[in-house]
């Protein structure tokens, strides 16, 4: 599942790096900490390496952890993962305290989030971590929120399709939309809970009922479909994938998934035998994992670091940098007919607490 992810390091294997004196890129700047291993530098950068928005981490040393003063600048928004004990919940919700735009982070499940938070906030890095659990305890979970991840439900297992978790998983983003509707209405509401065809049209209809729905605020997250298309097609052309860009638009299951080969940058010769491969590869890249766990799982790592891109790509929409494109499952009318399709969007901050989405292909 890590071999998903479009970073640099093969997963299979550690990275070739010295015990001493090699700077690994992470979140931030201006912060130095000594690790025990060249294997767990591998790790850190491999999961934590969001692209090149990282901090500087002198590598080397007999010390086993995380050592030394963090130099962090402070953040300023409070993030909620609705989910945050499951098996995407809690990779992403580390890889959120490592954000330095996060200043506040509200972890929210059935049970088990104030061991999670706990455990998070051992982690010397500026974001605060509370953990909530229950019904009872959602809303002070909600209040104040900027931005809102909804992880939660049961995962896939072998022969599932995604509509097969429809009635389960529906359920349960209902009723936290509802929560959402009442105490955090221009948060902004990140949906990774399965099918995302599904889930996102019905969010959409429990605000429309509040009478609280704003399109450019609700957001299906498809960055992992994105991310596989890089990764895959880096294999097999034998390009650097963090040179790809490779646009994936339609919906988040199976068919759906259309990875947009004629754009994709830098363009290689491919064959018809390399489009079709590709895409199959693409669209099936939920089910490789499923199958690859033996019925023990589905892509959680992978989708957390997904979900941690597209958290800091809105995060850096309300911040009001310009120029913030990903693709996301939004109310659109790119396709006549459809309501609600992937495709590229552009993230532009205009005044506070209002956000604007602008769709294109």
């Amino acid at each position: 599942m890590l071999s998903h992810c479009n970073t640099t390091i093969p997963s299979h294997q550690p990275a070739s790096l010295p015990n001493k004196g090699c700077i690994v890129g992470m979140w931030g700047a201006e912060s130095f900490c000594r690790m025990g291993t060249a294997r767990v530098a591998a790790f850190i950068r491999c999961g934590c390496h969001l692209e090149s928005r990282m901090r500087a981490c002198s590598v080397g040393g007999d010390a086993a952890g995380l050592q030394g003063q963090q130099l962090w600048a402070r953040g300023k928004r409070t993030v909620a993962v609705l989910g945050g004990a499951g098996g995407i919940g809690q990779p992403l919700s580390l890889l959120l305290k490592l954000n330095p735009l996060v200043s506040d982070l509200r972890l929210y499940d059935v049970a088990g989030t104030p061991g999670v938070a706990c455990d998070l906030s051992h982690v010397n890095t500026q974001a605060t971590v509370e953990g909530y659990a229950g019904d009872a305890e959602l809303e002070k979970t909600l209040k104040g929120c900027d931005l809102i991840i909804i992880p939660a439900g049961v995962p896939r297992k072998p022969g599932m399709t995604r509509d097969d978790l429809f009635n389960i998983n529906a359920g349960i983003v209902k009723s936290l939309m509802i929560g959402i509707a009442k105490h955090a209405p221009k948060a902004l509401v990140n949906i990774i809970s399965n099918p995302v065809n599904s889930t996102v049209p019905i969010a959409a209809e429990v605000l429309k009922k509040a009478g609280v729905f704003d399109p450019r605020r609700l957001f299906g997250v498809t960055t992992l479909d994105v991310m596989r298309a890089r990764t895959f097609y880096a294999a097999r052309m034998k390009t650097p994938v963090k040179d790809v860009d490779l646009p994936v638009i339609g919906g988040h299951a199976g068919i759906t998934i259309l990875p947009l080969l004629s754009q994709v940058k830098p363009k290689k010769n491919m064959t018809e035998k390399d489009i079709d491969a590709l895409t199959k590869r693409i669209q099936d890249g939920g089910t490789e994992v499923v199958q690859a766990k033996a019925g023990k799982g589905s892509a959680t790592l992978s989708m957390a670091f997904a979900g941690a891109l597209f958290a800091e790509a809105c995060i850096k929409g309300l911040e009001g940098e310009k120029n913030v494109v990903e693709c996301a499952y939004v109310k659109s009318d790119v396709v006549k007919g459809i309501p609600f399709f992937s495709s590229k969007v552009s993230y532009i901050f205009k005044q506070p607490f209002l956000f604007f989405t602008t769709l294109f292909l």
